[in-house]
């Protein structure tokens, strides 16, 4: 049985389940818009919006806040999801980052740890990103992801499906 919120600890990243009392802290690292400018959702800077995120990631069981192991500051969260994936899949996403933590060492950590924590129990991880979300198709490229030809959604909620494959183990020698 997949385990949605698992305790993860990498260099410069350590991940844990989110709790309630995450919301101050994750809000002070999204309430900066240029977080969300890319976003098809580039309200969430906004309190009540970010609020509604908060509570459904809360609610969802697979959300976890991301803190530098350096200082022991939150700098955003992700997610696991089953939502839209089909049998042997499991979902990576609603990923945030405060600006000061952007450059690609700090995601991509984040993701190659819930990667290899996701490919003990699935074979293909997948990563729902907005069309216009350039910046994110870029970093889930940068990780491995390959476009899809699935897409999830419509019009303005439209999302192009990205794929990571669990590698597959070297022959013995």
């Amino acid at each position: 049985m997949f385990d949605y919120q698992p305790h993860l600890t990498g260099e410069r990243v350590k991940l844990r389940p989110v709790t309630a009392e995450d919301r101050e802290a994750l809000y002070a690292v999204a309430s900066d818009p240029d977080v969300w400018a890319l976003h098809p959702r580039a309200d969430r800077w906004r309190e009540e919006v970010f609020a509604d995120y908060f509570a459904d990631g809360l609610a969802s069981g697979g959300a976890l806040t991301a803190l530098s192991r350096e200082t022991g500051e939150v700098i955003g969260w992700s997610r696991f999801s089953a939502q839209f994936t089909l049998p042997g899949e499991i979902e990576i996403g609603w990923t945030f980052l405060g600006r000061a933590w952007w450059g690609g060492a700090f995601n991509a950590e984040m993701k190659r740890l819930m990667l290899d924590h996701a490919f003990r129990f699935v074979d293909r991880v997948i990563l729902r990103i907005g069309p216009g979300n350039l910046r994110s198709r870029r970093a889930a490229e940068k990780i491995g992801a390959i476009l899809t030809d699935r897409t999830q959604g419509e019009g303005a909620s439209l999302n192009l499906i990205y794929a990571i494959d669990k590698p597959k183990e070297a022959p013995a020698q």
